[in-house]
Formats: C-alpha cells, structure tokens, sequence
C-alpha cells in the first residue's frame, strides 16, 4: 500500500518537476509554437462543440482549461490536449439518448461524461495500468478514426445544404433525413460551404506551413458579411461568451443517470487513451523522448476532469496541433499553456466579431478535418500486414458507421484483446533443423528428421491459455514421427511460464519416458529455469539443461541416442555429428528387369509370437540388432546375429524352421530377410513392431517369470 501511495505521489507531483527543470532558453521557442498552435486551435475549438451538437462556448471553455492540465500532468512535450474531431462524435453519440441537444440537460451530460471519462483515466493512472494501452491495436484506432470521419462529413452536409438536422446522429439517418431535402437547398450557405473548402484547400498547396484554416476561415466570412448571407437566411454562429470559464451546474444527479452514460464514458476515456499514447508514441519516435504512460494517463484524467468542472466536455489529444507543436519547435509541454492563454485573449478581444460567422463556413472547414481523418495509406498497409490486424479495422469501421460509437470502440477493443489472447495461446511451436552449414537451427518442414531425436523449438511463452496447444503439437510431433523417444526443448524464446507451464512440460516428461525416451532443455530463460527449481520440476523431473542447442546435441548423439540404429536404421543424416558416422544402411537386394522381386515376408504380433514360443515346436527368433542392444533386453531363447555379420558371413540357420526375425522397429529385420531369402531361406517371418512392440506389450517381464 505504501509502494502505490508513493507512485501515486509521484504522478501528482509532476508539475513541480516540470516547472523545476524549465529552462529560461526554452522560453523562446515555447512561446513561437505555443502562438503557431493557438492559431489553429482557435477556430477548432469554435468548430468542434458543433459536432457534439453544443454550444461552441463549450468547445472555448474546453481549449482554455485542457491545455493546461494536460501540459502540467502529462508526460509528452509535444502532445496537445483540448477539443478534438473524435471526442465530439463521441460525445454526441453517448449523451444524444439521454438528453436532447441543445437543452440544459444536454450540456450538463456532455460535462458529466467528461468528468466520468477523466476519473476512469486518472484511475488507471494512479494504479499504473499505463500498459494496457498497449493491448489495443492500431487497428482499432484507424478503423474508428476512419469511419469517425465519415460520420462527420455525413452529419456537416444539413449545415453545408442549409436543411433541417437529423433527429439522430448516424449515417443511415443522415442519408435518410437529408436526401429528400436536396431540392431545398439554401443556395448561399452551398456556395460558402463550397469556397470554404476550396480556398483551403488552395491555401494547403500554396502555403502549406501557413494557419489555413484561419485564414480560409476569415477571408470567406468576411466575403459573406459584405454579401448579407446573414441577410439572406443563412445560419451564423452567434454570439460567444466573453470571460473565464465558468463552473458547470449539474443538476441532480442519479445512478440511472451515470449508468446510462457509464459505457460511453468509458469509450470515451478508453479511445482518448489510445489516440493520445499513439500520438505521443509518434512524436517521441522523432524527439527521442521518455514517456510515461501512467503519468500521461494521469495528465488526461485530470485534464477532462476539470475540463467538466469548467463548463468543458470530453477531450484528448490531436495529432495535427501536436504534430505542428513539434515542426513549431516546441522544446517543453509549456507550449499548450500558450496556446490556451491566446485563446482566453483572441476570444476577450475578438469575440464579438464571431457572432456573424456562418455556420456553413465551419462546416466546410470540419469536412476537411473530417477526410483528413481516413488515413488510407495506414488501412492500406493494415491490409497488407496480417489477417487478424484487417479484420479488426473492417470490423470496427463498420461498426463506427452503424453503431451507436461507444459499442464500436469497445468492439474494436475486445477483438483487439482477443486477438492477442488467439496469437499468444497458439505460439508457433516448429521443429528445427540445422541448415546446410550447420550454422543456424531453422524449421524445415520438407526435411526429414531424425529417427530418435526431436528438436522442437517453441516461440511463444507457456501461460495457461498456451499450454494445450504447445502439448498437443508435441504430441502431433510424436505421432507423425513413432520411433523418436528423445525430445530436445529450445526454449529461447520463452518468456514467462507459469504453474500450467510446468504442469505441461511434466506431461511431456511422462509422455516420453513411457516410450523409453526423455526430454532435455537448451537455451532456458533465468526466470523460467528458477521458476523450475522452486516448483520441484527439477528435483522430481531432474532435466538436463544445456546453455547451446549445438552442445545438446552433440551430448545427445554421443551419450544417449542408440548408435545402432544411426548405423544401421537411419539414412538422415540430420546433423553436424551424423555426417562422419559410417552409414550401413544396406538396401534390399538390387533387381534387374525380368528378375523376380523378393517377396515381403508374412509379420507376426508379439503376443502372437509369446504365445508360440510357449508351444513344443517353437519358431526361432533370430535378433540382427547389436550385441549392446541385445544385452539391454532381449526375447529369451533368440539367436543373436546383428546384421552386419548376416551381410558379410553365412550363419549356419536352420532352413526347415520358421524363422522369426527381430530388431528394434522392423527395418534392420527387413533387410535381413531379405538377404536371407536371396540364399534360400523361406520359412522367415517378421516380428511386427520390433522390439518396441515386444516391450511395449510387457511381453519381456512375462517370459522372464
């Protein structure tokens, strides 16, 4: 408790930290940007209340109190905090059932919710939950950015038109109210929404770095007034207060009233959250600056916070003030505390002036922010980069198009949470192989693999939702491949592992061990290896760990592995060491065309093989493996031969006897038979399984009682 009482101390305390460590040089270039901002924040902060469907005194009041508080307990120098695009359409969609616009119920729940969102980020904050906004992909923000800005250009053509608003916000009732209206249309507020968006548009080609929005919004206002577009019907903005802001009444309050707004406040907070943090990511890619997300988290929080207090609603940060606070050269957060005082001055000293300013000429403005918004590019390589990231935008988009927003954003954010979980729970787990140079360990699926021993290199951490998956590949490894009974685990890439993580491993433990084999671990993490030492894996398992996969190996192939089967059995020739062991892997006898192919002998199952060696004319088992392999385990009354004896020499066998030919798996018994049958031998039978079948069936342990 002490631990969090101090860190949240310690996030509070930021301004005293910011304000300590200002530096008289900074003054300067803080000032310049601040003043380069304002510009465009001012005309923003008139604008975007009315996608919200409030009073641009809101948008004011929010421009001149967030700055501040957002540069004061933020974490980035160059994020700028106020009135955004996003958090109106947001706004408007949360608060439009609850109260209608343009009533006093209505701006009470837009500052409420702004309250609401800024206590859920200051929590999160406060408890160091900054992470979390990590989890949320990109692609939910460009996929809710995109469709956010459709929502926008649909819901400004009733101002552009000059024709009554939908009831309700949204594309289909946009279309649906506005379409029958067209043949309505009031002329002077089209050609003011049309040369507003031309000569900013021009503007941006000629003076890119110039404020254009301003100018385009000055000059064709002016235009309009000298014209009488006032005098002709068209709607202004009207008067806006002049003063300091001032502090909200709420009515009163009740938990049916916060319930209604809860989802949306915290779709609100949730998506600020994500859009300020990709900002500030962005930004700091380019400065090369530390940043606390906790601490930004707890800027935001308060920022909104008193942004309801002071008649404001819901805010965050905004890419293109931020972005031109940087190319401004900005040094410190200071900047936005400028740019909020020269929006307190601009609006004392020109306020009265912006009371003919028409409605259609904001609208044009906001149309263009509106199709800033849908980045194309970043959806274009969104749809390049994976499946999951492509679903999660599409789906998301549409849902921002015909979803009330709060379930769009929450939508998007639990595919993005689900899809983490679906990639983090099925890690790739490969098996490898090194390459042609014995250099690298690499999957190749189109080799083929050692006969005795498996490589398996796991990408992904063993947490409880994994390991199932990891389980059932290895076990799909086995499977695929029935004679291996040695497992080599790469564990490099393994992270974390938990108690389900250790509970798998000793599963696989067992699963090899009743097939004769073990499992051995290389490249173990510290804390993964420790966490094996304090839960007994290693004292009740005892694994062998190796530092080097190179080193494993070459311990595995000289000390563990049968040498026989390597000689005899294996044609792969898999790895570094197996490349100068001599190879006999004798073929069946060659054919030349007309020559009769050896027949494959007849194979007997070992407890059919058991129950016959107990009659009185038992067949003979002649056993081709090694004498090492034959002292290990062997049927009871078997003649020894190993194969290479049987190549080179002629033993002298019984010819008028059923001979039963073993080695470990079938293939050495192959061969031998077929060897045999060359010389004339025709009562041979194969024992089915080998000597692992035998074992598997107990059938050693019965005969020797």
């Amino acid at each position: 408790m002490l631990t969090i009482l101090r860190a949240a101390s310690t996030l509070l305390l930021r301004p005293v930290r910011l304000l300590r460590d200002y530096r008289r040089e900074h003054l300067g270039p803080d000032l310049i940007a601040g003043l380069t901002v304002g510009i465009v924040l001012l005309p923003q902060a008139i604008a975007f209340p009315l996608l919200a469907g409030l009073p641009p005194a809101m948008g004011i009041y929010t421009a001149m109190v967030v700055p501040i508080i957002a540069a004061l307990w933020g974490s980035s120098s160059h994020l700028h905090s106020g009135p955004t695009n996003t958090a109106s359409i947001l706004t408007l969609s949360v608060i439009v059932g609850v109260a209608a616009p343009g009533t006093p119920e209505y701006i009470a729940a837009a500052a409420l919710v702004a309250v609401m969102a800024g206590i859920i980020r200051l929590g999160m904050g406060l408890l160091r939950l900054g992470m979390l906004v990590n989890f949320v992909s990109d692609s939910v923000a460009v996929g809710f950015t995109a469709g956010a800005g459709v929502l926008i250009i649909a819901n400004q053509f009733d101002v552009i038109l000059g024709v009554a608003r939908p009831e309700t916000p949204g594309l289909i009732a946009a279309v649906v109210a506005i379409a029958p209206q067209i043949p309505t249309t009031h002329l002077p507020s089209l050609l003011v929404g049309i040369a507003t968006i031309g000569l900013i548009l021009g503007l941006q080609r000629l003076r890119p770095r110039a404020p254009v929005m301003l100018i385009g919004i000055v000059a064709v206002s002016g235009a309009a007034w000298m014209l009488g577009f006032e005098q002709a019907g068209g709607a202004v903005l009207g008067m806006l207060p002049v003063g300091l802001p001032p502090i909200t009444h709420f009515p009163a309050l009740s938990l049916d009233l916060i319930g209604q707004l809860a989802n949306g406040a915290l779709a609100i907070a949730v998506i600020g959250l994500v859009e300020s943090a990709s900002i500030s990511r962005s930004l700091a890619g380019y400065s090369g600056q530390r940043l606390d997300s906790n601490q930004e988290f707890v800027g935001q929080g308060l920022a909104n916070i008193i942004s309801g207090i002071f008649s404001g609603y819901p805010s965050s940060g905004s890419f293109n003030r931020s972005a031109l606070a940087y190319r401004a050269g900005a040094r410190t957060a200071i900047f936005s505390i400028f740019s909020a005082l020269f929006v307190l001055i601009a609006v004392l000293l020109f306020g009265p002036l912006t009371e003919h300013l028409p409605r259609a000429v904001l609208a044009g403005a906001l149309l263009l922010t509106a199709y800033s918004m849908i980045d194309t590019r970043g959806m274009q390589r969104i749809w390049r980069s994976s499946r999951g990231d492509a679903t999660i935008m599409v789906v998301t988009l549409i849902a921002t198009l015909f979803l009330p927003l709060q379930f769009a954003v929450l939508a998007g954010v639990l595919m993005s949470l689900g899809y983490y979980i679906l990639q983090t729970s099925a890690p790739q787990v490969h098996t490898v192989l090194p390459d042609v140079a014995f250099r690298y360990w690499i999957h190749q699926p189109g080799k083929p693999q050692c006969p005795q021993l498996a490589v398996v290199d796991i990408l992904g951490d063993l947490y409880f939702g994994a390991v199932n998956h990891v389980e059932e590949t290895i076990r799909r490894q086995f499977e695929h491949y029935p004679d291996q009974r040695f497992l080599l685990l790469s564990m490099q890439s393994v992270q974390h592992c938990d108690i389900s993580g250790i509970h798998m491993l000793e599963s696989v433990v067992r699963f090899c061990r009743n097939r004769s084999g073990d499992v051995y671990f290389t490249q173990v993490r510290a804390p993964v290896l420790e966490l094996m030492t304090t839960t007994g894996f290693t004292a009740n398992v005892q694994p062998m760990h190796f530092e080097d996969i190179d080193a494993a190996v070459a311990h595995l192939f000289y000390r563990v592995i049968d040498p026989a089967i390597c000689i005899y059995e294996c044609e792969v020739r898999a790895f570094r060491e197996c490349q100068n062991l001599p190879k006999r892997t004798f073929a069946l006898p060659r054919t030349t065309p007309g020559m009769p192919v050896p027949p494959v002998p007849p194979q007997i199952l070992p407890r059919k093989l058991w129950q016959r060696l107990r009659h009185p004319d038992p067949p003979l088992v002649v056993d081709v493996r090694e004498p090492r392999e034959y002292r290990q385990g062997h049927i009871p009354q078997s003649r020894l031969i190993p194969l290479g004896t049987l190549l080179t020499e002629t033993p002298d066998l019984p010819r008028d006897r059923t001979l039963v030919l073993a080695c470990r798996s079938g293939r050495r018994s192959m061969r031998a038979a077929a060897v045999l049958h060359e010389r004339g031998y025709r009562n041979l039978v194969l024992l089915q399984g080998g000597m692992l079948a035998w074992e598997a069936d107990n059938l050693l342990e019965a005969l020797d009682e």
